[in-house]
């Protein structure tokens, strides 16, 4: 029988929020964050390996990760590793996958999946996968991955889901809104309104259906796409990525496509979901000590602390007295000690280290 899933795992990211563990040359994506022996990389490879075959797996990268790609993915043909020779956001990275997808097999139904995010109930997940996919296969749709909030979070964007009698199959809702990261005091009424959920970045459709879309929502992408239509899969394919890349609108496919698009649905979902976008949501999946500690390390001894975010690499020893609330990190070539209620600044944080110090450090 003809197994017609595909899967792109979007791995170009620079994770820069998780620095100095993370950084340009090994982002968090290539990185055993929780100390599982598997890459989140590796995870997510592995988890959509039981959806589709590993040879109908596209990773999307950077031309500076392919190697580490093919070292870390062993299942994983090279010509399925598809490098970016520019950063233009996730619209134009899934445009390359769809219409290379599209060329091998036109009746193609792909998930798009981030490829840092943790799923700890990999049964259920692949279960959700598996009925949108079937869905997307029949029925001309865009699907998200919403994920059911369990507190009020303001680092995650939201979508809600109407209720009126137009839902697939009495789960799959339509979507009425997307919002982006809101305040507080909006996240707060999200998650006691009931109808809102947390975008998960995950994405399900048809081949047919998201080239439509980009044809008729990004019109001007789609034209620099289908002009490759003769050298999909073959070996003029990268050149002309290289050529039209860079050219391409730097947009997301959240803002370019979901958002515009009158056919998008949600799937509501838990399945233990973490985007694992900062040190402080670690907590939820790392064990702590009775003191609150979270310890992503062998040889740590805390004195009167409480409350922290401890890494620091097996090679070392940590001795730390007196702290409280802090995310304290050791690489080789960077120490960061900050306030975990100021983990936001991080991003800003990397971006002086690199004015000020140079690249080698980020």
């Amino acid at each position: 029988m003809i197994n017609n899933n595909y899967a792109v795992i979007m791995a170009g990211g620079v994770g820069s929020r998780f620095w100095p563990m993370s950084t340009s040359k090994m982002p968090k994506q290539f990185l055993d964050v929780l100390g599982t022996g598997e890459s989140l990389l590796q995870q997510t490879f592995r988890r959509l390996s039981k959806i589709c075959p590993n040879s109908q797996i596209l990773i999307l990268t950077n031309n500076d990760y392919k190697d580490i790609c093919i070292d870390q993915l062993s299942g994983i043909k090279k010509e399925n590793i598809l490098c970016e020779p520019a950063r233009r956001n996730t619209a134009p990275c899934i445009a390359y996958a769809s219409f290379k997808i599209q060329k091998m097999n036109p009746n193609a139904n792909i998930i798009v999946a981030p490829s840092d995010h943790l799923i700890t109930n990999e049964a259920e997940f692949e279960r959700i996968v598996k009925e949108c996919l079937d869905v997307s296969a029949m029925k001309d749709c865009l699907i998200t991955l919403g994920i059911k909030p369990s507190r009020a979070e303001t680092g995650y964007g939201y979508i809600q889901f109407s209720e009126e009698n137009d839902a697939i199959n009495n789960v799959i809702k339509k979507v009425k809104t997307f919002t982006e990261k809101p305040t507080l005091e909006l996240a707060e009424q999200f998650l006691e309104s009931g109808d809102f959920l947390w975008n998960s970045g995950m994405f399900i459709w048809s081949v047919g259906t998201i080239v439509r879309s980009f044809k008729n929502l990004l019109p001007e992408m789609y034209d620099m796409f289908i002009e490759g239509d003769g050298v999909w899969n073959t070996i003029k394919e990268s050149e002309f990525i290289n050529n039209i890349f860079p050219s391409c609108k730097n947009i997301s496919i959240d803002y370019g496509i979901m958002e515009k698009s009158k056919s998008v649905y949600v799937y509501p979902s838990e399945f233990g979901w973490s985007d694992l976008g900062t040190w402080g949501s670690l907590t939820s999946h790392v064990d702590s000590d009775i003191a609150n500690n979270c310890l992503i390390s062998k040889n740590v001894l805390l004195y009167n602390s409480e409350s922290n975010i401890v890494r620091i690499s097996d090679k070392k020893i940590g001795v730390i007295q007196g702290l409280e609330g802090y995310i304290i990190v050791d690489t080789e070539h960077a120490l960061l000690i900050c306030k975990k209620e100021e983990e936001q600044k991080i991003k800003q944080i990397v971006a002086d280290v690199k004015f000020n110090l140079g690249d080698e450090f980020v």
